[in-house]
């Protein structure tokens, strides 16, 4: 997987010109594809998708620890797929489950990541109430593990499970600026990204926070931030404020339409022809 950037293979109507991408592995220009939960996904489903748009996708994501419920073998097919199109795996936020049944769950959830080959560990805590200095304990193990450590941070309580707006409302939202400095510790600590989490931003809410994106980026920057924008009108808002080279993720279902904005191929009455990259 550490290989130098490698240029897309050959697209067909290649005389048409489309924006210039990075290779893989990207640093920025990130998309990160959800797997299997709101639709199952097997080996073959998966194979379609990479052998038609793999040179697109950087990352997998596991939702709502569906993994658990797979055959193990039907899993690692899944992984060594992934890592045949260099593609990396993400566990989702999973250990937020895993918490709950204590410390030796959770160090043998690492472990089993790193085993089944896993190459990012999300830390979320959108149901749970986690100190900063406990989720940066669980970012050192993940890296001690040989993982990238992902933490996913955002406003919203009692984000992740697709709960209605209004009992989100109920819940209540933090602070930004103390989102802000969290992701910052995660950063300096070593994170590989930091997940924004986008219940109370752009999802499941009345009005988009979109001043929260913001402050987010103007604090941190672009390039260690990833935006959940599994919705059309959310990833084509990012994509239309902060160009092609904004990290995303969206559905797996959604890969295809997410790089016809990037690549300016294609678009709504708002980005089209507009979105461009200079490569000078």
């Amino acid at each position: 997987m550490n290989q130098p950037n490698s240029p897309a293979p050959e697209r067909a109507f290649d005389f048409l010109p489309i924006n210039r991408r990075p290779g893989k592995p990207r640093s920025s220009g990130v998309t990160e594809i959800r797997g299997p939960y709101y639709t199952p996904m097997g080996k073959r489903y998966l194979e379609d998708v990479l052998e038609t748009m793999g040179a697109y996708v950087d990352a997998l994501k596991f939702a709502g620890g569906s993994f658990s419920l797979m055959p193990r073998k039907a899993l690692q097919e899944l992984l060594d797929l992934c890592h045949a199109h260099q593609v990396l795996v993400s566990t989702g936020g999973f250990i937020e489950r895993v918490l709950t049944h204590g410390p030796d769950a959770v160090h043998r959830y690492i472990q089993e990541c790193k085993t089944l080959g896993f190459d990012i560990l999300e830390i979320s805590s959108g149901f749970i109430s986690l100190s900063t200095e406990d989720w940066l304990r669980l970012i050192q193990e993940t890296q001690r593990a040989g993982l990238k450590a992902k933490p996913e941070v955002g406003i919203q309580f009692g984000a992740g499970g697709a709960t209605a707006a209004e009992e989100l409302e109920a819940e209540g939202t933090r602070s930004p600026d103390w989102a802000i400095s969290q992701a910052r510790r995660f950063i300096e600590a070593g994170a590989s990204m930091v997940m924004i989490e986008s219940e109370g931003i752009t999802e499941n809410v009345k009005t988009w926070r979109t001043d929260v994106a913001a402050k987010f980026i103007n604090a941190l920057g672009l390039e260690k931030l990833m935006f959940e924008a599994a919705d059309p009108e959310v990833f084509a808002w990012y994509i239309k404020n902060y160009g092609a080279e904004v990290n995303l993720f969206v559905d797996h279902s959604q890969i295809v339409q997410l790089e016809c904005l990037r690549s300016g191929l294609w678009g709504t009455k708002s980005l089209w022809g507009r979105l461009l990259t200079y490569k000078g």
